[in-house]
């Protein structure tokens, strides 16, 4: 394709087309991603990076490389390290050690490769990364305590594994001449890349802390400075500037009082404008040719990886634990590469070639291969695997409560009684620091950004209440969750307003799921009715007592809202069904205080007092 423009403009449609097949086939982006810039890369010969950019190909990929390593960076919190299990700690130290050392041997001896090489190939597929292992943990369904650790692991070992390749990388280039020089190079790039990232980090902690940046600059301001740090530190130190914004990342990340989350949720829309493009970019320089010349070789080194590696590191990773072997099998078996170990290996190849470092031509394509087979084999066969082992949690019959109001609260908290798995989500803060302090499970933001794709558990949860008044942002969380859990799995509150305005005007779908605890049931009446003594009761209905009896004893005066039958499923009542408990079931109602015993209206008025 001779137009840079038209061509330029075809890589962001490709790019936006893989996003959306990912999404409609629930399978990681970077997948569609690599396979479309081979087919038009190196298969038919429609797009070739090199021609497009020209000279200015490696500084494009070395930017973008470096604001993947920097956002990266930015979720390595060493309280999360701590709080996550032994298992994940040992899984990105020892663990590490044990596949780096592994795949660095094989390379070395299979590919014939020199040792340098080798063990920059190893540092780089050490790396499991959390965009390629979340969409596959919420088609596996794991365990509780499995799903915690395969996606705690790609989240904290992405810039521990990053950084290990950079150091490696370092000192591959420092080793240019007597050791003496290697060692004082080395040792430049390491000292100025460790003393400019913490003093970069410190600043935009200070700055972002203090408030010197208008917040609508925040993210722009970062991203400028964290830029300008990374060519600052390359220009007084080669190649150290990967280094620098590593650690500016993880200083950044762990300095008290300074909020990143606007930066984190910045990086979705970045990559998917630059990133997504540039993966496809990088795929249309593969050389097939060169892993064709390998031949057996990739297949034992892919092997080894899969089948030696992963499993020995998981193993020795597991002393003192407690986990079993059916866990210990899982974790073995779910181990896919992602964006870090692409972006990283292409930019040092790009290197390495300047340089005329021969063998490097065989390092990318192996790379890409090892993505591609680990997110491909193990992404369709994790979940039969965890069925056959028997580690798949349970049907989820938890409930996601977007929402913190008062009446969510004491929702979640009777269902909590119950041993219901819940969750309250919302983006207020001071509503979430009430839940906290009920010892309410919370997560705070939006649950259908990136960050909660990474952070918010949802293995348990089967089911999504829309309870809160944000009119705007109702519908696209029902959207977001009926997708990934079915339509049938989201229910809101009616608004009781019919605008005659189009754009007031919600489409017939989502009107269906507004059947939220009966007709007529808003969260101003749930609000109301809470603020006035109303309280959350459970309500056993027996042979004896009826739900007939239940209707008539409570009048208009309860609403029903979830009820639990005799087997523990729960079923939420909705307007549109006409479900009657049976003996057996336990109803769980908001009973207005006007039907309370007197020292349970005194109980609530308390509570209510209380907050």
């Amino acid at each position: 394709m001779s137009d840079p423009t038209l061509a330029l403009v075809t890589v962001g449609l490709l790019s936006i087309g893989c996003q959306y097949l990912a999404y409609r086939i629930r399978l990681p982006a970077i997948l569609p991603l690599l396979v479309i810039g081979i087919l038009v890369g190196p298969v038919f010969g429609v797009l070739n990076a090199d021609q497009l950019f020209g000279d200015l190909l490696f500084p494009v990929v070395s930017l973008s490389v470096a604001i993947i390593l920097f956002e990266g960076a930015l979720t390595l919190k060493y309280q999360d390290i701590a709080g996550h299990g032994k298992m994940v700690r040992n899984l990105c130290s020892v663990g590490v050690l044990v596949t780096w050392v592994i795949a660095t041997v094989v390379a070395h001896y299979a590919l014939e490769v020199t040792w340098q090489l080798s063990f920059l190939f190893g540092a780089i597929v050490t790396v499991t990364g959390p965009t390629v292992i979340v969409p596959m943990l919420r088609t596996v369904r794991p365990q509780t305590n499995l799903g915690n650790i395969l996606r705690w692991e790609g989240i904290v070992i992405d810039p521990i594994g990053a950084l290990l390749a950079v150091i490696v990388y370092e000192y591959i280039i420092s080793s240019q001449g007597a050791m003496s020089h290697t060692l004082y190079a080395f040792s430049k790039t390491i000292g100025i890349g460790l003393l400019s990232g913490l003093t970069v980090g410190y600043f935009l902690g200070v700055t972002l802390r203090n408030h010197w940046v208008p917040h609508y600059l925040r993210n722009t301001a970062v991203l400028t400075i964290i830029l300008g740090a990374f060519a600052g530190s390359n220009f007084f130190a080669h190649e150290s500037g990967l280094l620098t914004v590593t650690i500016a990342g993880i200083m950044l990340a762990n300095m008290r009082d300074v909020d990143v989350d606007d930066i984190l949720e910045f990086k979705e829309t970045l990559s998917v404008l630059l990133i997504s493009g540039l993966f496809i970019l990088l795929a249309t320089r593969l050389d097939l040719g060169a892993v064709a010349e390998v031949g057996w070789a990739a297949a034992i080194v892919l092997i080894s990886i899969i089948f030696v590696a992963r499993p020995l590191s998981v193993f020795i990773s597991s002393f003192g634990t407690g986990l079993n072997w059916r866990e210990l099998a899982l974790l073995s078996w779910v181990a896919p590469r992602g964006i870090v170990a692409a972006a990283v290996s292409a930019l040092f190849s790009l290197k390495l070639e300047a340089l005329g470092y021969a063998g490097v031509e065989v390092i990318v394509p192996l790379v890409f291969l090892v993505i591609i087979t680990t997110v491909v084999l193990q992404g369709l066969t994790a979940k039969p695997v965890a069925r056959l082992l028997g580690v798949r949690a349970p049907v989820p019959n938890g409930f996601l409560l977007f929402g913190a109001s008062q009446f969510s609260r004491l929702l979640a908290k009777e269902l909590i009684k119950h041993k219901v798995s819940v969750r309250v989500a919302d983006t207020n803060w001071d509503a979430i620091r009430e839940a906290r302090m009920q010892d309410i499970p919370v997560y705070f933001g939006n649950p259908m950004s990136e960050h909660a794709a990474l952070h918010l558990d949802l293995n348990s949860i089967g089911t999504v209440l829309i309870l809160s008044p944000y009119k705007q942002l109702n519908p696209m969380i029902a959207y977001h969750f009926e997708y990934s859990m079915g339509k049938d799995k989201v229910w809101g509150l009616t608004t009781n307003q019919a605008s005659t305005r189009p754009s007031h005007q919600v489409s017939e779908d989502y009107a269906k799921k507004l059947s939220l605890f009966g007709e007529g049931v808003t969260y101003g009446y749930l609000a109301s009715t809470v603020s006035r003594g109303g309280r959350i009761k459970t309500t056993s209905i027996t042979p004896e007592f009826t739900y007939q009896d239940y209707l008539r004893t409570y009048a208009d005066k309860a609403t029903p809202l979830i009820a639990i039958d005799e087997n523990k499923r729960l079923h939420v009542m909705l307007s549109s069904d006409e479900m009657i408990p049976k003996a057996g079931w336990k109803l769980i109602s908001l009973v207005e205080a006007e039907a309370l015993p007197k020292e349970e209206v005194a109980v609530a008025a308390a509570a209510s007092e209380e907050k």
